[in-house]
């Protein structure tokens, strides 16, 4: 019997200490059914504390034969699955939520508009304006609305073409660069915690 699992990278766990095979892998059995192999136990959690843990697939693998001893197990996913285990459903605050929220957007604003300002004081935009106005009009004014409207306009419609998204309004269905932030930022967080796991695990081998 062939039985193709294609683990996932992150799983999670709450009110229940058995992690099931279907909790952290998808499996395909060609015509068979999967309902039976998809309730093996895997991985019992050792601690009544939130904490996540470290599988490998050779985990699934042995947890398998050992009840289908002939079976081929083929993998084409994970080699490390993460098992986050909570004790209890988190409930979400929806007003702490909120504020955070709002304290990201401010902070946000505030610091993309300094650096708007320090940009356009070190490049000295307001002097090209008046430059820019004197060459076509033969005048000196100190901020030439002619120029600074339409550029302020330009620069609100760039931020909002290239961030790809405002409120539920988007103009293509491309993540968004802050969306790829989040999804490297998440990689990177989920490598080194294996990382770390794995170096754990290989220092309570050497002292048993």
């Amino acid at each position: 019997m062939d039985i193709y699992i294609k683990p996932t990278e992150k799983a999670q766990v709450v009110e229940r200490k058995l992690v099931y095979l279907k909790d952290i892998a998808e499996v395909y059995i060609g015509g068979q059914t999967k309902g039976d192999i998809e309730s093996i136990v895997v991985f019992q959690i050792p601690k009544d504390k939130d904490a996540t843990y470290l599988l490998s697939v050779l985990d699934i693998i042995q947890a398998i034969n050992y009840h289908y001893p002939d079976a081929t197990v083929s993998n084409v996913g994970e080699m490390d699955i993460l098992v986050e285990y909570h004790q209890k459903a988190k409930r979400e605050n929806k007003g702490l939520q909120l504020l955070k929220v709002l304290a990201i957007c401010i902070i946000l604003f505030a610091g993309a508009s300094t650096t708007i300002m320090c940009f356009h004081t070190d490049t000295q935009v307001p002097l090209i304006f008046q430059n820019y106005y004197y060459m076509f009009f033969g005048e000196n004014v100190d901020m030439p609305k002619i120029l600074a409207i339409p550029y302020s306009i330009g620069l609100a419609v760039g931020v909002f073409v290239f961030f790809n998204h405002f409120s539920k309004i988007k103009i293509t269905d491309d993540p968004t660069p802050i969306e790829i932030e989040m999804t490297t930022y998440e990689k990177e967080t989920n490598t080194s915690v294996v990382d770390k796991l794995n170096k754990k695990r290989a220092k309570e081998g050497k002292e048993k």
